[in-house]
């Protein structure tokens, strides 16, 4: 049975801006929204004080009570766990369809987006999760574009289907990223050439190799417009600068194939969740 969307909430202004995403996304698909402060010891200590009822802290349920206050047709559950926060939230998250945490920080090149707690939990849950910080609604008129960022000739079907319908379910416009840099030259020819010819040519035909790798997506998903980007950028940049834009950027984070290998995230995955303008999410695939 699915628990819908989960969200994590410490009773902080980020985390109550992704109590506020969530819940509209929980709306949006249909599902329900479990809230969970995980409070550590802490529960130990309200159940002694209270005789073994425990209460929910003021600054968790003033963010429960705006959010059923905002969409009182959502069906919201509000629950205090015990354990450490990120190897709490990804167990709860194995039974979630979405995964949704706050984040502190600046953003962009100057500042930090998410911290020690979104970062391990992002590395150790096998559902998707987004992270969400304050003043990230996306830029005005939604819907606005969502951005996958896909490496490689064979794009992952776990990341492209979750970008896909997500797209589809909000009306957005769908850009697919991929950074890949042609090689400056000199190249060898028979005849003289123009080596940036040369260089447009190479760039051209990655782009219609990330067309038809596409051409299985657009078919399964014909209401979603997908553009094929292919830059030269660093995949980091690419993707941040992307996310000026963006309503959500969408990347993957390969899962250990051995259980005992301490879960991960990539480089790239990393500096998004630094910088980035905009929520992202990261989507675990084999």
């Amino acid at each position: 049975m699915s628990h819908g969307v989960v969200v994590g909430i410490d009773g902080s202004v980020p985390s109550a801006a992704a109590a506020e995403w969530a819940a509209r996304e929980a709306r949006r698909s249909g599902l329900g929204l479990r809230i969970v402060h995980v409070a550590g010891t802490e529960v130990d200590a309200l159940d002694r004080d209270l005789g073994g009822g425990t209460v929910v802290p003021e600054p968790v349920a003033a963010i429960r009570d705006r959010v059923t206050a905002a969409l009182p047709g959502l069906e919201v559950s509000c629950e205090i766990r015990p354990g450490y926060p990120a190897e709490t939230l990804a167990a709860i998250g194995r039974r979630a369809e979405l995964l949704v945490l706050g984040s502190r920080g600046l953003g962009g090149f100057t500042g930090l987006l998410v911290g020690s707690v979104g970062l391990r939990t992002a590395a150790r849950a096998t559902c998707p999760v987004v992270l969400v910080r304050a003043g990230e609604d996306g830029p005005e008129g939604l819907p606005a574009d969502v951005v996958v960022g896909v490496a490689g000739d064979r794009p992952c079907d776990a990341v492209l289907d979750f970008a896909f319908r997500y797209a589809a379910g909000t009306g957005s416009v769908l850009r697919v990223v991929e950074s890949r840099t042609t090689p400056h030259g000199p190249y060898a020819t028979e005849a003289p050439v123009d080596q940036r010819q040369i260089r447009e040519s190479l760039a051209a035909t990655e782009h219609v190799r990330l067309q038809d790798a596409l051409a299985r997506w657009r078919e399964k998903y014909p209401g979603v417009h997908a553009e094929a980007e292919v830059c030269a950028w660093s995949p980091a940049r690419a993707l941040v600068e992307a996310s000026r834009s963006a309503s959500l950027v969408v990347l993957g984070r390969r899962t250990p194939k051995h259980r005992l290998a301490a879960p991960r995230l990539g480089a790239v995955t990393q500096s998004v969740l630094h910088h980035a303008h905009s929520p992202v999410a990261v989507v675990p695939h084999d």
